[in-house]
């Protein structure tokens, strides 16, 4: 596990909009896979495969979605943004596959580039914390991370790193 420190709370006066923070979600994606075979389990192997991410903006720029589907047919799951103008924060939900129920929230925003997302959950029947990381995002990369903190956020373990990468860049390159 890597140590972290809390964050610090968002004041939302000092957000931009942040409206239009997920835009670059939109289209095709290509993504790189690295998973952790077992969370919070001192596991270092980690399993890597290749998925197919397509994402839509809703309600005019306040919503947007993407699934992830690997080999071209199995659907991993879902992912469901929506963004208050109110608050300038971010709502995240994840619907799984294996059980399609929509998972607790992580929110956040995006401050200088990198977007911090953080909730409450559960692993295996245990209270953990969730932070999901945005990071390089440009015209043609972007990258998540998922981190899981048993204590509360002291000690986070990242356990899934999705790398993407615009198809139509690689194919005019």
């Amino acid at each position: 596990m890597t140590t972290s420190t809390l964050p610090k709370p968002l004041d939302p006066s000092q957000l931009n909009d942040g409206r239009h923070d997920f835009n670059f979600i939109a289209g095709r994606w290509l993504v790189s896979n690295k998973r952790l075979k077992k969370r919070l389990a001192g596991c270092t192997d980690w399993e890597r495969f290749e998925a197919v991410q397509d994402g839509a903006l809703l309600l005019g720029g306040l919503g947007n979605m993407n699934d992830l589907v690997v080999d071209g047919k199995q659907t991993l799951g879902m992912a469901l943004r929506f963004f208050s103008p109110q608050t300038r924060l971010w709502s995240i939900y994840w619907v799984s596959h294996s059980d399609g129920l929509m998972q607790p929230p992580v929110m956040g925003a995006f401050v200088d580039g990198t977007g911090r997302f953080e909730g409450h959950d559960s692993h295996e029947g245990r209270p953990v914390r969730v932070r999901f990381t945005w990071s390089g995002i440009t015209p043609t990369r972007a990258r998540w991370e998922q981190a899981f903190s048993e204590d509360g956020g002291r000690h986070w373990e990242t356990n899934w790193v999705m790398d993407l990468a615009r198809p139509a860049y690689s194919a005019l390159r």
